[in-house]
């Protein structure tokens, strides 16, 4: 006579059993290396055509020698870089600038002033250089002519510098903080509703083929239903440890993140709070795909969850742009509101450690009352094969 299966080990049968099917799908296997490659290979070719510095200024400068380095300075003291061309003859520079070669062309005058040919407009950071740069020169030159030295002028007035002091200063890492929100947001709504349909189509085919009648006959419901919640749950898990790692550690290796500690801290986050978001809604999941007995009428019992999964990805998305408005601070603290907006915040670095250890303490004990709900619901309607249990058989004695 064999000796029962503990609980725990039965649950892990379950889980292996689940998880080894799911990784061992070429279509698995497949599309998570086209889906690898596409996040490495995006990032890689941003940063090549983008991520670079800015395309620099050309100017085609006529004579004067000394203009060139002051238009140069200039350019890299308004972080406007400026390639500076010194061209024979006017005649050239106006060819040049009228077949494209240069941006402008700069011609000094005798007077100390310059003429500027363009074949359109120039942007208002290149004239402020062109003009700073030629009046400086003139104000040089000027300085020298009455017996002035220029450079001891300069060295005496250094010190004579205004101390911006900003109360509330920008955040050098919003513009990063911004791409890894949406990241985080897209990922977890993109994998908490597809694992959880996972869940529910994978109850459904052990139903209608009656294999579950099988595994309930060394199996409790409970350990059927945890078993394969876990096994799933740690595929999804893995997926999504592969996409974020491959993404940040691309982003980082390339330069396109900088701030490790907050790349590292919302890739920690985000799989954190997927664990606690998935197992809030996979148990439901599987509770809709009790409910049933064909695959295809999964989408009414499971409707409600979809709408639910939305609306967070909906509000989530919103909150972007804000993510210290009242929606997104209010809404973190609900369940399973939490799952989605506090990897935002955490990213966007508004996010208090009482925030994030009181959302994560309601998260935890509403999704245990929620499994207790759902697990009896999979227990009452796991077994009833042909029409769709109704939610108040579910709930009935």
């Amino acid at each position: 006579m064999s000796t029962p299966l503990s609980g725990t080990r039965a649950i892990g049968l379950v889980a292996k059993r689940e998880f080894t099917t799911q990784i061992a799908k070429k279509s698995f296997l497949i599309s998570n290396i086209i889906i690898l490659i596409a996040i490495v290979g995006g990032i890689i070719a941003f940063s090549l055509f983008s991520g670079g510095d800015e395309d620099k200024s050309k100017i085609g400068l006529v004579g004067s020698q000394s203009l060139s380095a002051t238009l140069v300075s200039n350019g890299e003291a308004i972080g406007t870089g400026v390639e500076v061309t010194e061209v024979s003859d006017e005649a050239t520079a106006r060819t040049r600038v009228q077949d494209g070669d240069l941006d402008v062309a700069v011609i000094p005058s005798a007077n100390g002033g310059a003429t500027v040919i363009t074949n359109k407009e120039i942007t208002t950071n290149l004239r402020a250089i062109i003009e700073g740069s030629v009046a400086g020169q003139a104000q040089s030159e000027a300085l020298t002519a009455a017996g002035v030295d220029p450079a001891q002028l300069a060295a005496t007035t250094a010190a004579a510098k205004v101390t911006l002091e900003t109360l509330d200063p920008p955040d050098p890492e919003q513009g990063q903080r911004i791409a890894l929100s949406i990241a985080a947001v897209a990922l977890l709504y993109m994998q908490i509703m597809l694992f959880g349909t996972y869940v529910a189509m994978g109850v459904v085919e052990e139903k209608s083929s009656r294999v579950v009648e099988l595994l309930l006959s060394t199996l409790r419901p409970l350990q059927l239903l945890w078993g394969k919640v876990i096994g799933i749950g740690a595929v999804g898990l893995l997926q999504l440890a592969a996409y974020a790692i491959a993404g940040v550690g691309t982003g980082l290796a390339t330069g396109m993140l900088t701030v490790t500690g907050t790349a590292i801290g919302v890739l920690i986050g985000t799989v954190g709070w997927f664990i606690l978001g998935f197992a809030f809604f996979a148990v439901l999941y599987a509770a809709a795909g009790s409910m049933v007995s064909r695959q295809e009428d999964v989408n009414a019992t499971a409707a409600p969850l979809v709408i639910l999964i939305v609306a967070m990805f909906g509000i989530a998305s919103m909150s972007i742009g804000n993510p210290e408005g009242t929606l997104s601070n209010v809404l973190s603290w609900i369940p399973p509101f939490s799952a989605i907006l506090m990897p935002l915040r955490i990213a966007a670095g508004v996010a208090t450690p009482f925030q994030i250890v009181g959302t994560i303490v309601l998260m935890l004990t509403v999704t245990v009352i929620f499994s207790i709900i759902a697990a009896k619901i999979y227990q009452r309607s796991i077994l009833r094969v042909g029409k769709v249990v109704s939610w108040k058989e579910a709930f009935g004695r």
